[in-house]
């Protein structure tokens, strides 16, 4: 499992392990699944989808700017604000 969290200036939004997030980067949507190679990217405002397991529907948080990065702990995504 992948672990995610979704932080806003206010407050820890999300902390949880998930199957799959993809992400609307500024160059494009891209996906993380466990064991993606670091990688860090500025987000563009759109929709990020949560996969709970292989082959379920996402669940879709709206967020707006920010920051993505992938390292050896998970997915952390910084943005300036979540719906």
């Amino acid at each position: 499992m992948l672990h995610f969290e979704l932080v806003t200036p206010e407050r820890l939004v999300r902390s949880e392990d998930v199957h799959m997030v993809v992400v609307p980067g500024t160059e494009g949507d891209f996906g993380v699944l466990e064991g993606h190679a670091p990688f860090m990217s500025t987000v563009r405002d759109g929709a990020l989808e949560i996969y709970r397991s292989a082959g379920s529907a996402p669940e879709t948080i709206r967020i707006e700017g920010g920051f993505a990065e992938v390292n050896d702990r998970g997915l952390t995504v910084l943005a300036e604000r979540a719906d």
